[in-house]
């Protein structure tokens, strides 16, 4: 599978930041994996937790930096890129409001060889390394959660690099549409064909025919930059096999967080 060119890296302020209080509880939820925590456990994150805005193409970790953050989705999407050592880079996972950005900050090595980088604007909150690390460290139900929650991050992984090396490239898309459709609280994605083929490491026109299948399908519809999913359960049925697997184990280890 052809990898694309380097991803440029994006600098972008964040703004709108504020330590996290009891009023801020309804956003802070619509992360599931928050909303999965105990209050008492989610009240010893509040003085940590900041609210921040996650601007299409923020950087929010780099390949080889050491992680200060962990970051929480609640309507931004980040696209969890492997970077190969001559730049290229193509998409291992996507991470939105079901769960965690960072996790080699509390599984212990601080770094990852991966680029995290937002590829649907929204907003979101963060926590400092120590809050995570502290947390994690008790081995109470924080740490099983993010325990579970990992494995099935492990599990998306796994499949998407069996999804590339043995489905067609419009299967690909679909699985790919689907997870971040998943995401997404309605159904339309504002998403470039080139920023697609970037996530998925291939030719844009290779990009362009599938989705000029999809649309005549009636499956989706796509005009300038924006993918609006028109059938939904058919373009579960022309997906292949990998999205539902990935889908079942995020509801087998994390039932608290059906998104869908």
């Amino acid at each position: 599978m052809p990898v694309t060119s380097r991803s440029k890296k994006t600098t972008v302020k964040v703004v709108d930041r504020s330590r996290s209080s009891p009023s801020h509880l309804p956003e802070i939820k619509q992360n599931l994996l928050l909303a999965s925590l105990a209050d008492a456990e989610l009240e010893n994150w509040l003085p940590d937790l900041e609210f921040i805005q996650m601007p299409l193409g923020k950087v929010l970790y780099e390949s080889g930096e050491i992680e200060k953050y962990v970051y929480f989705p609640t309507s931004a999407i980040v696209s969890i890129l492997y970077v190969m050592e001559n730049g290229d880079s193509a998409e291992i996972a996507v991470v939105g409001n079901e769960g965690v950005v960072g996790i080699s900050l509390f599984m212990g090595g601080n770094s990852t060889p991966s680029r995290a980088v937002v590829q649907s604007a929204g907003s979101g909150f963060r926590l400092n390394a120590k809050a995570m690390q502290d947390q994690f460290a008790e081995f109470g139900s924080v740490t099983h959660l993010l325990l579970r929650y990992t494995q099935a991050l492990i599990t998306q992984m796994a499949q998407t690099a069996v999804c590339n090396r043995h489905h067609s490239l419009d299967k690909q898309l679909c699985r790919w549409l689907l997870l971040s459709l998943d995401r997404l609280s309605g159904n339309e994605l504002v998403m470039t064909q080139e920023l697609i083929a970037n996530m998925l490491g291939v030719r844009r026109e290779g990009v362009t025919e599938a989705a000029a299948k999809l649309q005549k399908a009636g499956l989706i519809s796509y005009t300038r930059g924006r993918i609006e999913v028109l059938d939904r359960v058919g373009l579960e049925k022309r997906s292949c096999e990998c999205y539902a697997v990935v889908k079942a184990e995020y509801d087998r280890l994390l039932p608290m967080q059906i998104a869908t």
